[in-house]
């Protein structure tokens, strides 16, 4: 089992001589942005969530299809690069714009404001964003493969993880 922690990954010999390899602590991986087309390795904080058994949740342990939260600073760094414009700030708190020092060609400032029209993302995920954390799945086998690779929660299946993290937390 896969536990959350300072990297430690063993190799296995299996059938056909070809090796595994074992994850037995991770501490980071690559996820996908699905709406944004974007993948950046980033830190796993926590295991919040996991369908088959809380145990594994209170043990940290890292499997296939769990729910865990992220490091959001990846996606914020490249978000505002990519849109040049911020995003996941509460709500009440100024709202200050920053000098960009860098010229620009006329070129680039134009493809810049092309993308500020698309550049909508969903509330849910600008909360997230402003606490500095997201909401990820596991889609590999940190157990066979020796690494925590996922996609960040989107969409109804937030709403429903979201809905289902509630409910855990009233018990």
């Amino acid at each position: 089992m896969t536990k959350l922690g300072a990297h430690r990954v063993h190799t296995v010999r299996v059938r056909g001589g070809n090796t595994k390899y074992r994850a037995l602590r991770l501490e980071n991986g690559n996820f996908n942005w699905a709406s944004e087309t974007v993948t950046r390795k980033t830190r796993i904080i926590d295991v919040v969530y996991n369908a088959s058994n809380n145990e594994l949740v209170r043990t940290k342990t890292l499997v296939k299809n769990a729910i865990v939260q992220i490091d959001a600073t990846p996606f914020r760094q490249w978000y505002e690069k990519h849109y040049n414009a911020t995003i996941g700030h509460k709500k009440g708190a100024k709202h200050t714009e920053k000098k960009d020092d860098t010229k620009k060609s006329k070129k680039v400032i134009a493809k810049l404001a092309a993308r500020k029209e698309t550049a909508a993302v969903d509330s849910k995920i600008d909360e997230q964003f402003a606490t500095g954390r997201l909401y990820a799945c596991i889609s590999s086998r940190p157990g066979q493969s020796g690494r925590a690779d996922g996609y960040i929660l989107e969409g109804k299946e937030l709403e429903f993880y979201l809905r289902k993290l509630k409910s855990k937390k009233q018990h």
